[in-house]
């Protein structure tokens, strides 16, 4: 697909761009003429090059907002004063997220807390804030990066899975209460990506995973970023509150 200007003039709100899907999302909406909002836990010389080149080739503007998910108060502070100066935000991506496996007697009440605070409970608070801005416009898209593991019952994903599958069926549910305000939401789901949470999976669970898949690999980040320029531009003014999957024919 064609990125070529699809979404010139518009702003992206991008969660967790530092690495991994993240950032190719941001490069592939540079390309296609946004302008970021880059949000990251910790700030590093990496991200900086990274947003500095952006600039220079495709003559956008970017700027980074540093919060942990982790913390509501931050999350509410960065997200009040982005509102109080009244920009135009016409994409948010929720794309951070934090992986846990574990069988259910090995998880902790813990553990299942802080993957819905990360993968659910953040999203949506951040959504709230920023659908405030897109309701005001008229316009917007919301794409929210689930998972296969919150659409298929794979043993062990007791808080991961169930985070997911949490956000997902918040995006069916605000894509009715947002559409007549002109405001799009979508999710992907995709299957194993190379990326360091692929890499951080015990290898007999990625095997079964990858064994699922007709096509036999590991996805590429930029193949979740393609769809996911497609989701935030006019090309698909019709697909609102759709889960769509990514996992080589599962």
């Amino acid at each position: 697909m064609s990125n070529t200007k699809l979404l010139a003039g518009r702003r992206a709100l991008v969660t967790g761009a530092g690495k991994g899907i993240g950032a190719k999302i941001i490069d592939t909406f540079a390309a296609a003429g946004a302008h970021l909002i880059v949000c990251v836990r910790l700030p590093s010389q990496e991200l900086s090059d990274q947003l500095a080149a952006l600039e220079q080739q495709y003559g956008i503007q970017t700027e980074v907002i540093i919060f942990d998910l982790k913390n509501e108060s931050a999350i509410k502070q960065a997200m009040k004063a982005l509102c109080a100066r009244k920009i135009q935000v016409n994409i948010l991506v929720n794309n951070a997220g934090v992986a846990a496996g574990g069988l259910l007697g090995m998880t902790s009440l813990e553990t299942i807390k802080s993957s819905f605070q990360v993968n659910f409970f953040a999203p949506v608070l951040i959504t709230q804030y920023i659908t405030k801005l897109m309701i005001k416009q008229g316009q917007g898209s919301i794409i929210n990066l689930g998972s296969i593991a919150g659409l298929d019952n794979f043993p062990g994903y007791t808080a991961y899975g169930s985070s997911k599958a949490a956000l997902m069926q918040f995006t069916r549910i605000i894509a009715n209460e947002l559409a007549p305000h002109g405001i799009r939401v979508n999710s992907i789901a995709p299957a194993l990506i190379d990326t360091q949470m692929a890499q951080q999976m015990e290898d007999k669970a990625a095997t079964n995973m990858l064994g699922r898949s007709a096509m036999r690999r590991l996805g590429r980040p930029q193949e979740i970023a393609d769809l996911a320029l497609y989701l935030a531009s006019d090309q698909s003014s019709f697909v609102n509150g759709q889960i769509i999957r990514a996992d080589g024919g599962m």
